[in-house]
């Protein structure tokens, strides 16, 4: 009898208020609360930490080159680990999320961003242990960069292939 009566509510709610009634609603509400966004200052922040993060990359290259005799090659490799490295340790001390937030896209955008949602899906499971915990959630924010990233390459490649050739 629970159930039948359930049903009805169903069917009712269904019928008069709709789910475009629903949403419209929603939106206007959540509209009043939505704090306010200023696009183009976020997009000179992200520029100018984006340029200031590619002007350190250099500067750690030609430290790795000119100091410790490592061909550009070489330092370069030695340089994204060092990206890499010191996002996944900031994530971990928590201080990453509030660099984002005063330097914005600019921070994100390179391989940091990405050694960042790593560091930080692992760090999310890692009280359900190191198989079902870490193992099977470190990539759940970045697996689908991987797999658009693999699945486009592979798909210009063809592309490249079938107009190009090999050569």
């Amino acid at each position: 009898m629970l159930k039948f009566f359930c049903m009805v509510f169903f069917i009712l709610d269904k019928l008069f208020l709709g789910d475009e009634m629903r949403n419209t609603k929603y939106d206007k509400i959540a509209n009043l609360h939505k704090a306010p966004e200023n696009r183009l200052k976020n997009a000179i922040i992200a520029f100018f930490s984006g340029g200031v993060m590619g002007f350190l990359a250099e500067l750690i290259i030609e430290v790795f080159c000119m100091y410790l005799h490592i061909s550009r090659i070489d330092s370069a490799t030695l340089m994204i680990m060092f990206f890499i490295f010191m996002a996944a340790f900031l994530t971990a001390i928590g201080i990453f999320d509030k660099l984002v937030q005063v330097f914005k896209c600019g921070l994100l955008i390179p391989i940091t961003g990405f050694a960042h949602s790593i560091t930080s899906s692992c760090l999310d499971s890692k009280s359900e242990g190191l198989i079902y915990g870490i193992g099977s959630n470190a990539f759940k924010l970045a697996g689908s960069v991987i797999l658009y990233g693999v699945v486009s390459a592979w798909f210009f490649g063809m592309i490249r292939f079938i107009v190009g050739g090999v050569g």
